[in-house]
């Protein structure tokens, strides 16, 4: 008789863009013992390639551009909406353009996750190949953290290094930083999905 499993985590990914990472997160979910299933992808813009992607996937998308809700209260209400209908146990942000309110972030505590280009608490926000450089770090790296109130300051989950070799320019660090983003986002899904990460550690 076959061991009972735990059923697999429902998660749905919020983008802003192309959607990469939801890529990478959609080709693990695809293995048999991945302990997550997909279940929809958000974006606040209408016009997000990855919106195309998942669907050709088969997975739900939906959209509510932003730009039409007055508050972010607002814009969240909308966004919630669309996550009662798909019910899922964990929201995974990847490439999602936008700073969400502490209501909505405590109300997710535990159970939403980010991917961010630096070794977190390093440069948090934006343009951080360009803040290594100028630094003059000696590696890079990505990291995958818990989201809370504050922007970029959730608990780790899982980071990769990568050095910073003399020449690099903010291109050529970012594609390095987002093979490891495609390697470390799965396994920390998973470790979250499994019970094996938890946002108090």
């Amino acid at each position: 008789m076959s061991a009972v499993t735990d059923p697999k985590k429902r998660v749905a990914i919020l983008i802003s863009g192309r959607g990469s990472n939801m890529e990478a997160l959609i080709a693990a979910a695809k293995a048999p013992d991945y302990p997550a299933q997909i279940v929809g992808v958000f974006s606040n813009k209408p016009d997000a390639g990855g919106l195309r992607t998942a669907a050709t996937h088969g997975i739900a998308t939906a959209w509510r551009w932003h730009k039409d809700y007055p508050s972010r209260t607002g814009f969240e209400l909308a966004l919630s909406d669309v996550l009662r209908l798909w019910r899922p146990d964990i929201i995974a942000l990847a490439g999602f353009m936008r700073i969400l309110t502490p209501e909505f972030t405590e109300k997710w505590k535990g159970r939403m996750i980010n991917i961010h280009p630096s070794l977190l608490p390093k440069h948090r926000g934006l343009h951080t190949h360009e803040a290594v450089l100028a630094a003059g770090d000696k590696e890079h790296g990505c990291t995958v953290h818990f989201v809370s109130p504050g922007v970029d300051e959730g608990p780790t989950i899982l980071q990769a290094r990568v050095p910073v070799i003399p020449g690099d320019t903010p291109d050529s660090l970012a594609e390095r930083i987002l093979v490891e983003e495609h390697r470390i986002y799965p396994e920390a899904l998973a470790l979250v999905a499994r019970g094996a990460a938890t946002y108090t550690g």
